[in-house]
């Protein structure tokens, strides 16, 4: 291993312990989640039987998503793949991303601490948009983000005064 490369893996586990600290998650909630989660999208009308016209290997596909959400949470490179094109094909629309984040964040509110939750749900909200912008694109649309917003700016009187 170089130097560089070194560093970067120190870097990498750096990051991800310090994102650990801040947010609670760990590999075992990760796994809880996304094992509970999916459960629950087998069983939903709408969006199971898209999941289960293309999935015949749950464990391996819950494996995978395991790794995405460990390196889209604490950054750990551990998922190696390219959601876009996976999702690029999918007969989906919005009603389908709104659905699928429903779902998310409720069992999100269930599982994890507030601190946890928060986290998971914005990136799965940013998750959604992009997934939910690249697939309109393919079509030939242009779509804005719906679900992930920035955190308001404080109002004027949240700021500091001056003398």
């Amino acid at each position: 291993m170089t130097v560089d490369e070194e560093n970067g893996v120190e870097r990498r586990a750096r990051l991800t312990a310090e994102l650990m600290a801040k947010t609670g998650i760990d590999e075992p909630m990760i796994e809880r989640l996304v094992r509970t989660f999916y459960q629950r999208i087998q069983l939903e009308p709408v969006l199971g039987p898209i999941f289960a016209e293309r999935i015949s290997d749950w464990e391996h596909h819950i494996q995978k998503l395991c790794a995405f959400w460990s390196s889209v949470t604490l950054m750990t490179g551990r998922y190696h793949g390219q959601p876009m094109r996976m999702h690029l094909g999918l007969p989906v629309g919005a009603e389908h991303f709104d659905r699928w984040l429903a779902l998310f964040e409720a069992t999100v509110a269930e599982l994890c601490p507030p601190a946890s939750a928060a986290y998971f749900v914005d990136r799965a909200r940013r998750i959604a948009d992009s997934l939910e912008m690249g697939i309109a694109t393919a079509r030939g649309r242009i779509e804005a983000p719906r679900h992930w917003r920035p955190a308001p700016e404080p109002a004027l009187s949240d700021a500091p005064r001056s003398g």
